[in-house]
């Protein structure tokens, strides 16, 4: 346990994160954000419980990180007027497009690396949680680039893999269509990006893989080797201790570093609602461009 101006971190017992408490994150002086921003490039992942933060108190919080992606948006089941997105059904129903990338969301990924420029990393927010499963997982990236032997880091150092989200949503039969009730940039991109399969954190300087289930199609690399290899790298990294769950009480707030993390939805039923509030934070076209 530490504690600095204002707030208190319990470490986890992983690689990275801590529990941060004794704050309000709407409430932060500059000496405490400073400290707090510090916090997390050095645990990557900040949780902090009992917060429920309006959403502009959650917007602006956010901004305090760094140029937006986007300002707020709903990660949920739940239609603006209150009703269940439907899901895949024995009745023959098919899930709503807006649930088929709920689903795509629980393979492990970084935000936006289907994007021109890769998200800086995201304050994420429960509102409704199911009355079990739904957790968000997280992994370690740069502890898993740590744990390579120097043979494979040679090798993975001199390779790159193309980013898109109609690859990864695709691989679940889940296609573009017009009035999608989803319509994210990425199911239209003309250009998948190509990006190096380890990276450097601008800010920390850490070398840390950055794969997950967007890359695919390796240069120099045959479909099914290349596709061998990012499956093998994925089931390596994301083992203990280089990965977290955490199960999710309404109020939580969670900050995590997108440059250095993989996080994943995990199942839940759903019958049952799951509310989220996401605000993403920009990338540096100077340093998390393709």
């Amino acid at each position: 346990m530490t504690t600095v101006p204002s707030f208190r971190i319990d470490p986890l017992p992983a690689t990275f994160g801590a529990v941060v408490t004794s704050l309000r994150l709407a409430d932060l002086d500059e000496a405490a954000f400073n400290a707090l921003y510090a916090a997390w490039l050095d645990h990557a992942l900040l949780i902090f419980p009992g917060q429920h933060l309006t959403k502009d108190e959650q917007v602006a919080f956010a901004r305090r990180l760094g140029p937006l992606e986007f300002d707020i948006a709903p990660i949920s089941n739940v239609r603006s007027d209150g009703t269940l997105r439907p899901d895949d059904g024995p009745d023959g129903r098919e899930a709503d497009d807006v649930v088929k990338i709920l689903k795509g969301n629980m393979g492990w990924h970084q935000d936006s690396t289907y994007m021109p420029v890769q998200a800086k990393g995201a304050v994420f927010t429960c509102h409704v949680a199911p009355s079990s499963g739904g957790e968000t997982g997280f992994a370690d990236m740069a502890a898993a680039w740590d744990a390579l032997d120097p043979a494979t880091q040679a090798r993975l150092e001199g390779l790159s893999a193309y980013h898109s989200l109609a690859y990864s949503q695709g691989k679940l039969g889940h296609a573009h269509r017009a009035g999608s009730a989803y319509s994210g940039y990425g199911m239209t991109a003309a250009e998948a990006p190509l990006r190096p399969l380890v990276k450097t954190h601008p800010e920390t300087g850490r070398k840390a893989l950055a794969i997950g289930r967007h890359a695919h199609a390796v240069p120099g690399l045959g479909e099914t080797e290349s596709d061998a290899l990012l499956a093998e790298l994925v089931e390596a990294a994301c083992q203990p201790p280089r990965v977290w769950q955490h199960a999710w009480t309404p109020g939580d707030a969670i900050l995590w570093d997108n440059r250095r993390l993989l996080h994943r939805a995990m199942p839940w039923d759903m019958t049952e609602p799951r509310v989220m509030w996401h605000s993403r934070i920009a990338g540096d076209a100077a340093t998390e461009g393709v």
